[in-house]
């Protein structure tokens, strides 16, 4: 069994195969009565998905909101068989609101949607150290705070400054949610044993997808029936944020010793399971090794992959199907979330099926990872840039869209948790590097689409579209190689001690040999 450091009489109430298994456990309780305890490293994942979750809805909303913030593309001035498809049909019941729109060309924005990713990238490194040292909680929770106040303060800004209002309000919220993956991150490595880490991890970061998913589809039933038009949708999401926020400081904590809640049992089963890899204050972060290392070069390359191939679709995806598809911006809801529940589906499903796999001793973990990124890599990419191809047939384009999507879940338990395989003690801060690194693409990726796409037809898309699948099969083929599952040797504090009072860098030959017999 994979918990045999655990002894029967810690849980007595229930079978030791049993006793970290379930998500709920009985615990003994005075004068002989029984109360249900439920275990607290499950409440953080709940409220680490919940964070996600909300970031993304803050961090899209405008993706959706700014097809109706513009002026719409004159279709007739098309240069190819861009379809050409009846809007009048689903704009009959919609809500006519007074809102200003605006005159914003497709490069205009491009710019205003990479805008956030300036200040986003900022605060990453800074984000995962603060983290380490103090703790994600308010690392994070004052982060999540900050999107949400800027994004009730949007409509404003857009009335009184227009687009430059606008991107400098982008950027601020970029700013705070920069600290949201470094953060959660060194969380994690607190609060989720080995067994349980594709499982949690997904879990939590799975927020991202069904955060896409009910900003989409809220988005478009707001700016379908809101007679207050698209201020509704920033006043929405940010209220919620700002409720999230509320819940968090009250029931969530930086790691199990300072919890006040949870279970003696609970707490004894974390720190046996944890303690080999994870400590509470280890020694500085080790930057020169983690600079140096294959495999850290690799999980940076496969986020950039992974990033690339996300933000192009996050973020272009709702002007994809109003601009070439002509959806109406209540269908255009409902038809950009369904890609992202897929993909939902698929990382919880993958995740487990990854633990599973693991556990039971049929693949290495190392390979597990492989397998997970490069299924979300190559699968998604062949997908959409068939899905240029299917010409105006709507329900092939949405359903290759969707299968595109679903099979990018497979990060999740691949390169997503991969931070936590290579060292625990400082994957906050390995997190703030590959994830930092990656978000550059979301700066990137908005510009390219408003360059390479000015009058949104199909043809320029397709270009769009075959960029993504070359950088996808590009970064996975360098995670293939170089990847690893396993704990780094530069996250024992032991030898980083050693070192640092003079000792020899004995590992650093180790860690060649295991590559050799690679």
């Amino acid at each position: 069994m994979r918990n045999k450091s655990v002894t029967p009489e810690a849980i007595p109430l229930l079978p030791k195969k049993t006793a970290y298994s379930a998500k709920i456990t009985v615990t003994p309780v005075s004068r002989g009565k029984r109360g249900i305890r439920v275990q607290q490293r499950w409440i953080f994942a709940l409220m680490g998905f919940l964070a996600l979750f909300n970031a993304y809805t803050m961090r899209v909303c405008l993706s959706i909101t700014i097809t109706e913030m513009t002026v719409p593309i004159n279709t007739s001035q098309k240069i190819d068989d861009t379809c050409q498809i009846d809007r009048q049909k689903d704009e009959s019941t919609k809500v006519n609101s007074t809102n200003q729109v605006y005159d914003w060309d497709e490069s205009t924005q491009g710019i205003i949607l990479s805008s956030f990713y300036w200040g986003y990238v900022l605060t990453h490194l800074p984000g995962g150290m603060l983290a380490e040292r103090f703790g994600g909680k308010y690392s994070l929770g004052l982060g999540i705070l900050s999107t949400a106040l800027f994004t009730l303060f949007t409509p404003l800004a857009v009335e009184q400054g227009g687009s430059t209002a606008l991107i400098i309000l982008r950027i601020l919220m970029g700013l705070g949610e920069g600290t949201t993956f470094p953060a959660l991150n060194a969380m994690l490595s607190q609060w989720t044993p080995p067994e349980e880490r594709s499982k949690i991890g997904s879990m939590v970061f799975a927020g991202a997808q069904l955060g896409t998913v009910f900003t989409s589809t809220l988005s478009g039933l707001i700016l379908h029936y809101a007679s207050m038009g698209w201020p509704a949708v920033f006043y929405v999401f940010g209220s919620i944020g700002v409720l999230w926020f509320i819940v968090w400081t009250m029931i969530c904590y930086n790691n199990p010793s300072e919890h006040p809640f949870i279970s003696e049992a609970e707490k004894k089963f974390l720190h046996e399971r944890m303690s080999e890899h994870t400590h509470q204050k280890p020694p500085p972060v080790p930057w020169r090794y983690m600079f140096t290392s294959l495999p850290v070069f690799a999980l940076i390359m496969a986020q950039i992959g992974h990033d690339w191939g996300f933000f192009t679709m996050v973020t272009d995806l709702p002007k994809y199907m109003s601009s070439v598809l002509g959806f109406s911006i209540k269908s255009n809801g409902y038809l950009s979330s369904l890609p992202y529940l897929c993909m939902w589906f698929c990382s919880i499903f993958s995740s487990w099926l990854a633990d599973w796999l693991i556990t039971a001793g049929h693949v290495s973990r190392t390979n597990v990872r492989k397998l997970g990124t490069t299924i979300a890599s190559v699968g998604p990419g062949i997908f959409i840039v068939g899905a240029s191809y299917a010409g105006c047939n709507k329900y092939t384009v949405v359903a290759m869209f969707t299968v595109g999507m679903a099979l990018m879940g497979t990060f999740y338990p691949g390169m997503k948790v991969n931070a936590l395989d290579l060292c625990p003690n400082y994957s906050g801060s390995l997190m703030a590097v590959v994830n930092g690194i990656g978000a550059l693409t979301g700066i990137i990726t908005p510009i390219i689409v408003g360059e390479l796409a000015p009058d949104s037809t199909n043809d320029q898309w397709r270009l769009v579209f075959w960029i993504v699948l070359g950088v996808f099969l590009v970064t996975n083929a360098i995670f293939v190689v170089y990847a690893s599952g396993d704990v780094q040797f530069w996250n024992d504090p032991e030898f980083l001690m050693n070192l640092k009072n003079g000792g020899k860098d004995s590992r650093r030959e180790k860690e060649k040999e295991q590559y050799n017999q690679c």
